[in-house]
């Protein structure tokens, strides 16, 4: 019986070796003598354009190597491919793996000009490896192609590096490879424990695959990218596996690098799919755990936020434009998809950041009170349908009752989470919000409903005794008063107002966990964005089982 061609993959495999031989050329840069650095520096630019289309096919054949997860509904736990990246002979070069497409993501080289590749391409699509090597890539194509493997035009070709994207999302589906029965996934271990070229401290015994990467240039590809389903995803990996990058990206000054393209991709929900934008707001639900992220984004003063349509905002806080933006997304949410863990997460980073609200935006202390009124609206008018409901059941004994209790629960639910926001901003730091609590005694009626409500009472307590204070001063001061004299009242009212008279409830706080069996969310998302966006791959739509084809 004649070796099978995944064999390549071992310790000779020239597709492993292909991958490292720029870093080959950089090292043998570094070594040579100042005199001849020129021509060594033109000689490597050369190496690596020549060598820049192998890396690519390279790249694209560990995908197609491993593509054929998308053949099967279920999630693959072993395979030949899995055998040799797991306990193979490939196992050595993990971290080396890693880092390489890495950095082939964080530089982002195009493709070199035509004249500079090894191989023409095809006029006809296809591959790139032929000519003299035509022999070796016929076969494994023919071996690979699992359903046809052909040229796929994509119109951010032209914007965008090969290399890079494809690099990226080789690097997520071994980041995503299920666990083997005794060993854990070692491109994973590798991701989780990769370092910063300034740390010095030794590496653990307890992560063989560890190494180290330049966290600045990193941090500024990941800013620059997260236009990208697959950037996004990293990004997400990165800060809620490797708490080395969480670490930097945290104590980063420029933060709103990052935070921006996020709340953009938030923000513009309609045009983006699902999975995109909940990784989006799973990464602010990871950075708002952080009480520094909270204090330091309500510093950062932004100018002219161009892509937020709904009003014009001159300068506002990088704190008041989240608040706002995630406001926007449940009220989205509210209206069309009704996703209930979207719901959840909002609201999660909201409360997280809540008992940090420094200097609100008048408008995103408005935008808070105007989520809570179409919260209780949206209350009263199911509380109304459930009795209509009910008084025409009692005619009837055939006609079903709808049930409006489940409905009233969630309803309930996000309004206390909603009164427990306000509350934690108020007890934590109402003399630094004025607007909000303007925002409070404007739309003071709404309120009203809930003072005796059993499953609000409580929460109701502290918010009742700020709007009664304050209701008081101002009423004191007379009638008309301006915007200006209002919020004058409200700041010597919060110095005045004794703040043990505020009811103490416990911190908000929550903390992203992922659910079991993450793999099976993961899985056929990385698939899908592979299927969507690998540069010069196509898969026969009709032969795909992990996913259907619209959730990609």
């Amino acid at each position: 019986m004649s070796e099978s061609p995944l064999h390549l993959a071992g310790s000779q495999c020239p597709v492993y070796h292909l991958l490292f031989a720029e870093s080959v050329h950089q090292s043998d840069v570094r070594g040579g003598a100042a005199t001849s650095f020129y021509l060594r520096r033109e000689s490597t630019r050369l190496l690596r354009d020549i060598t820049y289309s192998i890396s690519l096919e390279a790249v694209t054949t560990l995908i197609v190597f491993l593509s054929c997860q998308l053949f099967h509904k279920e999630i693959l736990r072993e395979s030949i491919i899995h055998k040799y990246l797991m306990h193979g002979r490939c196992l050595p070069y993990t971290s080396r793996l890693v880092k390489t497409l890495l950095y082939n993501f964080i530089r982002q080289e195009r493709s070199p000009p035509p004249g500079t590749h090894v191989f023409q391409p095809q006029t006809d699509g296809g591959g790139l490896l032929y000519g003299i090597a035509s022999g070796v890539a016929t076969g494994l194509w023919t071996v690979f192609t699992l359903g046809g493997v052909g040229s796929k035009p994509s119109p951010q070709l032209e914007q965008c590096s090969p290399l890079a994207n494809q690099s990226l999302l080789l690097l997520l589906v071994l980041a995503n490879l299920t666990d083997a029965p005794d060993t854990p996934n070692p491109y994973r271990q590798a991701i989780m424990s990769f370092k910063n070229t300034q740390d010095s401290t030794a590496f653990s015994s307890s992560s063989p695959h560890a190494f180290q990467i330049n966290f600045n240039s990193l941090y500024t590809a990941l800013c620059e990218q997260q236009k990208s389903d697959q950037a996004t995803l990293l990004l997400y990996m990165l800060l809620h596996q490797n708490g080395n990058v969480r670490t930097y990206v945290l104590a980063r000054t420029d933060i709103e690098n990052l935070v921006l393209p996020i709340l953009e991709i938030l923000y513009h929900v309609e045009e983006r799919n699902s999975h995109h934008v909940y990784m989006a707001l799973i990464i602010l639900l990871i950075l708002t755990e952080d009480d520094g992220f909270n204090r330091s984004i309500h510093e950062v003063i932004l100018k002219n936020i161009t892509w937020y349509a709904e009003r014009v905002l001159t300068e506002i806080s990088l704190g008041s434009l989240l608040i706002l933006v995630v406001i926007r997304t449940i009220q989205y949410n509210m209206t069309r998809t009704r996703d209930k863990y979207l719901h959840t997460n909002c609201l999660a980073a909201l409360a997280n950041m809540s008992a940090q609200f420094r200097s609100l935006h008048q408008y995103a202390a408005q935008r808070i009170i105007s989520l809570f009124s179409l919260l209780s609206k949206k209350h009263n008018k199911v509380l109304e349908q459930a009795t209509q409901s009910l008084r025409g059941s009692l005619g009837s004994n055939d006609s079903p009752l709808p049930d409006y209790a489940q409905d009233l629960n969630v309803i309930e639910e996000v309004i206390r989470m909603m009164l427990e926001i306000i509350n934690s901003c108020l007890t934590n730091s109402l003399h630094h919000n004025p607007n909000l609590v303007y925002a409070l005694l404007y739309k003071r009626d709404l309120f009203e409903q809930f003072r005796t409500h059993p499953s609000f009472q409580d929460i109701m307590q502290n918010i009742d005794l700020v709007i009664s204070f304050f209701s008081s001063r101002l009423e004191q001061a007379g009638a008309e008063l301006s915007v200006e004299r209002v919020l004058e009242i409200i700041k010597q009212g919060a110095v005045a107002l004794p703040k043990d008279r505020l009811r103490k409830f416990p911190e908000l706080k929550f903390k992203y966990v992922e659910e079991e069996q993450p793999e099976e969310f993961f899985i056929p998302y990385v698939w899908s964005l592979v299927y969507n966006s690998a540069v010069a791959l196509y898969w026969n739509p009709h032969d795909i089982q992990l996913f259907t084809m619209d959730s990609g």
